[in-house]
């Protein structure tokens, strides 16, 4: 009987730890609303390059979570990214023509879509797209791009030594 009682204590305290865990879990993870999309609206925008975004990325304006990534599909005409973006009902307010920026939460962190409210005065509804929006910045795209500019750099030097030369070669002697 008292091994019972003890099983059953056992038992509890883990069933109790379990749900620690998730809950700690939740709470890392900003997930203020698990389960269903009750109070919440979609948008979309289009994007170049998506970087490393995925579904569940959060949608941030001036730093606090407004929404998630629900979806990300490639456009068959323009092959971009249609990103559709779930948005609390409690920011129902956010101006029509807000731009959207796939941004990076620290050197190397996790990707989110950052909104930058314009000013207008009709709001984001229900199916509403996104027009203004910026690509994600790839690092391995910017380390190219700079490395090409130094080749191009140096090939300019190059040519300006030469044009430099010719041009020394075709003063008169005596002149400087």
């Amino acid at each position: 009987m008292q091994s019972r009682t003890l099983e059953i204590l056992v038992g509890f305290f883990v069933c109790l730890g379990v749900a620690a865990v998730m809950l700690l879990t939740l709470r890392v993870a900003s997930l203020k609303d698990v389960g269903g999309s009750e109070g919440s609206y979609h948008v979309t925008a289009h994007f170049e390059n998506i970087g490393k975004l995925s579904p569940g990325n959060a949608v941030k304006i001036a730093g606090v979570t407004v929404g998630r990534v629900q979806n990300i599909a490639v456009d068959q005409n323009s092959f971009q990214a249609i990103v559709t973006l779930e948005l609390s009902s409690s920011y129902s307010t956010i101006p029509k023509d807000s731009n959207a920026k796939i941004l990076t939460a620290g050197l190397l962190g996790e990707q989110y879509i950052g909104l930058e409210p314009g000013g207008d005065e009709a709001f984001l509804i229900e199916g509403s797209r996104i027009q203004l929006t910026q690509s994600a910045l790839v690092l391995e795209n910017l380390i190219g791009q700079f490395v090409s500019s130094m080749s191009e750099k140096k090939e300019d030097t190059k040519l300006a030594d030469a044009l430099n030369n010719l041009a020394d070669s075709m003063k008169p002697s005596g002149a400087k």
